[in-house]
């Protein structure tokens, strides 16, 4: 299993390692962009490598006990994704929640050099941001994850709503988790994306929104995360595999459960703000500037009004 890339276009690669499957961009000189690659991949052909050499202590819940100086893990990644974790080890939690935000992280530093306006690496979906004066990345938002297709949205899927970040704003990663997603999901959030100052931040504390978007509802089918996957760091606990169709005030009721639990980040100062949706509902926490957050979808546009208020 050899690391892979492949030019998408004149500024986009796909590259790939294993389980890590990424989607880079980058603006610039073409010399600063091109060192920048090179760098960038330089140090992503070790990254699997050294994850797997600590994979038993990843998988492992941070202590409600710890302190932050008690990370006791050896790589850049590793630490990264303990530390990004720490803040929500009330709740279970190992660093397996930060793994894509962290390799993210790791990655866009390479593109922080003089020549190059602005980059991005997404892992999944959890992105990364590098920004210079003036620059700015328009973020697409799509909320059911099971059925997301590249090829459909090129044609005609449209997205779920849009926002667009720029330099002066404090947000440089983006993640999202929900029970429809490729990991494991405690709630029935179709998703859940999170904006905060890195990705690996934005990464875990999606986890922890999207788990708290919760109700006890007979038709919700959970299976216990052992049966579905050898080895998971979520071991015997019940991860959601089936929502059904729930009454509106059944959907409203587990989301203000997911905002209560953003808001508490966002006073906390561990994220910027978050987007929840489940079916066909959105609530908005914290982005401030909630006139650059617009919704697409039919059905989502009933929630508009929402959106004019800081948090809601």
């Amino acid at each position: 299993m050899n690391p892979t890339r492949t030019r998408l276009d004149a500024t986009r690669w796909h590259w790939q390692h294993g389980p890590i499957d990424l989607i880079l961009s980058a603006d610039g000189t073409p010399q600063a962009v091109q060192a920048a690659y090179e760098a960038c991949w330089a140090r992503f052909v070790d990254v699997l490598a050294e994850l797997g050499g600590e994979l038993k202590q990843l998988k492992q819940p941070v202590s409600s006990q710890a302190a932050l100086h008690d990370n006791a893990l050896q790589g850049p990644v590793a630490r990264r994704m303990w530390s990004a974790c720490h803040p929500h080890r009330a709740r279970y939690i190992t660093p397996m929640a930060a793994v894509a935000g962290s390799v993210a992280d790791e990655l866009i530093t390479a593109f922080a050099r003089e020549g190059v306006s602005r980059a991005f690496v997404n892992n999944g979906g959890d992105i990364a941001l590098y920004l210079t004066e003036g620059q700015q990345y328009r973020v697409g938002v799509f909320a059911d994850l099971a059925s997301f297709s590249a090829v459909r949205l090129s044609r005609d899927q449209a997205l779920d709503a849009n926002l667009t970040l720029d330099a002066s704003l404090a947000v440089r990663g983006i993640a999202t988790s929900g029970w429809r997603g490729r990991s494991f999901s405690l709630g029935i959030a179709d998703s859940v994306t999170v904006l905060a100052r890195n990705a690996a931040a934005a990464d875990a504390a999606a986890t922890v929104i999207a788990n708290a978007v919760d109700l006890d509802h007979e038709g919700i089918l959970r299976r216990p995360a052992s049966s579905l996957k050898d080895e998971s760091d979520l071991g015997d606990m019940l991860v959601t595999v089936d929502v059904p169709t729930l009454p509106q005030p059944l959907v409203d009721f587990a989301l203000a459960r997911g905002v209560e639990a953003a808001r508490r980040l966002l006073d906390q100062g561990l994220i910027e703000g978050a987007a929840l949706f489940l079916q066909g509902r959105v609530r908005v926490a914290g982005i401030h500037d909630t006139s650059g957050l617009v919704l697409q979808s039919a059905q989502t546009k009933t929630e508009a009004p929402c959106l004019k208020y800081a948090a809601c």
